[in-house]
This record gives structure tokens, sequence and C-alpha cells, in this order.
């Protein structure tokens, strides 16, 4: 029994900590008392980790480290847990760019695995899995996060902070195509792709690529693309070009403010997950090439749905990272620096073992 500690109380970090305290003494922390509230039968802390020394008090005594908290704190967060020698796992999904710690995680002889949710996460791996074996050509993810009902204005509700959210839909996406490197704004290409049991989803480029670009440079086919209800990207276009979701300050009275901070104010009660509310989460990859000289593609399909009052965005992405915690623990990960879930490609079978005890099913064929 390892001591864990979670930092961030959130949707998804409230089911990592519960997950993973069936097996280990699992402590929360959140500047939240509120979030902690709603945490029973755990020990949690009340503490604004954001403060480097604080934080360095609180996880001295503890094993293992779970990053659960927004993306624009994810960064230092992680640096701070690095200088203080101790393992992380995390799915705070930050836009800096993750291997400028790799260094000093290497000399504090740290494990850091960054990104592990679903997508970025679990399709990591998947690709991981398949490159140990096969000579790919064309990798392709769909993927997307909605609720059951859909209800005006957004058809959209969120696990994760808005600002967080909002990012996907201001960050330039960037594919591969031809073993070139391709940049257009999120939000652009849209396709409606049909799905078995939910119908027609929109989908579009974003940036959910992230370190595979560089990891796996040697695919000259990548793409990652989001799902939404049909519709969503052309309202989303019309608030982007507006400027709601800019970072830079406007002048309001005699205030200054940034548009987006006033956007995710006025978003979060409209995306907010209520009690009784239902969400799934759909993916759909596909990888092409070669495998002991054979053309082959494979085709994994994803579809979860809430269950036993967990939403299922919350299960997808915290199970995988319970699992990958779990690989730290047992000793069974012992990479030190900074580690994309890509490289945990070897550990396929023991994460999708433990997510299927879950209830979560990669559905894996060959077409």
């Amino acid at each position: 029994m390892a001591e864990i500690i979670v930092l961030g109380a959130g949707l998804v970090g409230s089911v990592i900590a519960k997950d993973l305290a069936k097996d280990h003494k699992v402590s929360v922390v959140d500047k939240s008392k509120e979030q902690l509230e709603k945490i029973n039968h755990l020990n949690t802390i009340c503490c604004d980790i954001s403060n480097t020394e604080y934080l360095n008090n609180i996880i001295s005594k503890f094993d293992l480290v779970i990053g659960a908290v927004p993306g624009f704190m994810g960064y230092k967060m992680m640096l701070d847990v690095i200088n203080a020698k101790k393992n992380i796992v995390d799915i705070s999904f930050f836009p800096e760019d993750p291997f400028k710690l790799d260094k000093i995680a290497k000399q504090k002889g740290v494990i850091a695995i960054m990104d592990c949710g679903v997508a970025p996460g679990m399709g990591n791996i998947i690709l991981g899995h398949h490159n140990l074996s096969m000579q790919i050509n064309n990798y392709e993810c769909l993927v997307g996060g909605l609720p059951e009902r859909r209800e005006w204005p957004y058809e959209y509700q969120a696990v994760f902070s808005p600002i967080d959210v909002i990012e996907e839909y201001i960050r330039p996406a960037r594919f591969v195509q031809n073993s070139k490197i391709i940049t257009k704004e999120a939000l652009s290409d849209t396709e409606l792709i049909q799905f078995e049991e939910i119908g027609s989803l929109e989908s579009w480029n974003s940036d959910g690529l992230r370190t595979l670009i560089n990891t796996m440079s040697h695919i000259p086919n990548m793409i990652e693309k989001t799902l939404r209800y049909p519709g969503t990207v052309e309202y989303l276009k019309v608030l982007k070009a507006t400027g709601f979701f800019s970072y830079e300050e406007v002048q309001v009275n005699n205030l200054k403010i940034r548009p987006i901070d006033l956007t995710s104010k006025l978003l979060f009660p409209k995306w907010e997950m209520k009690p009784g509310d239902r969400d799934f989460t759909v993916m759909r990859i596909i990888i092409e090439g070669k495998e002991k000289n054979q053309d082959i593609t494979y085709k994994y399909e994803l579809l979860d749905r809430y269950h036993n009052n967990t939403i299922s965005m919350a299960r997808t992405t915290g199970y995988t990272c319970s699992a990958v915690a779990n690989l730290i623990i047992e000793k069974k990960y012992k990479k030190t620096g900074i580690s994309p879930p890509e490289y945990l490609g070897e550990h396929f079978e023991y994460v999708n073992k433990y997510l299927k005890k879950r209830g979560v099913n990669y559905k894996k064929s060959i077409i």
C-alpha cells in the first residue's frame, strides 16, 4: 500500500482519488472547501498549492503525486513536484513544452508521466503499443466528451475548467501530413462523422497530437480531431471572431479585463455538470501500416457512458491515470524524466485490463 496525494479535487481528481483509495492510502488537496466536502472517507487538505512552499510541505511524506489541476497551473506544479523529488502522474494537459522539464527530472531521479487521460492519454498508449510491432503510415484519432441531453444554447458540458476547454478552440491545430507538420486554425476542416448509437457528430481540427508530433515523427500522417454535436463550430467561431476568447486586456469603464476571464466566468455555470446530468465519451482510432510485411489496419472504438454515479469523461480520463499510477507503485515503470503516454506502449495490456475491470472498453478490430 502506497501513500498517494491527489492535487485537485475536481470532477476528475476526485474520481482518481476514490479509485486509488481502494488499494492505497490517499489524500486530496484543493483550495476549495466546497470541492473537498464532496469527497467522503478520504483525508482532505485545504490549501493553495500554487504556493511552492505550501506544496513542498504537503507532498513531503507521500510516495506518489497525482496532478489534477487546471492546465494553466500544470507546468509550474509539475516543476515544483520534480524539484521536491517526487514521482508524478499528471492530467493537467498544460500548454507548455513538457520536455523542458526532462533534464531536471532525470537529474532528480523523478518519474514524471504527463497527459495521462483518454486523448491525449490512452490513445497515445495504443499508438505506442502498435509502434513496437508495426511500420505505421497513418494515425487518426477522433474523440469527444458530450452530454447525453442536448440542451440549448451550447449542447455541451465540461468536466474541466472552462478556460482549459476554450484553449482547444483557440490554440492552433497541428497535424502531420506526408511527413510535414501542418498548422491550421482550431475549428477548421469541419466534417460530419457517423457513429453507431450516437448518430452524426461534427469533427474539427484541434491540437490534440501534442507530444506525438516529436516522439512519433517517423509516422508520415497523424491527426487528431475533436467531436461535438453538429452546429457547435459555427457559434464557437462567432465567439472567437468577436474576441470573447482573447487574452488581450480590454478596458471596460475604469477596469482592464481579459475577455477570456469574463467568458470563462459566464460559461462555467452553463457548462457545469449538475447532479443528475449524464454524459458519454466517444473515440475512434485508426492505425494503418505494415505488420510482418503485410498491410493492416487496426480500429479501436470507445463508447463509454455515465455509470455508477460517475461521469464518463472522469472515468475514461481518471482510470487511465490511476492505472498508470499503479504501474509506478508496482515498479513496472521506472523510466526517469518526462514520459508522455506513448512511452507506455509496452504496458498497453496492463492499462487496458485495468480499464476493462472498471467497465471502460476499447473495442479492437481489424478492417
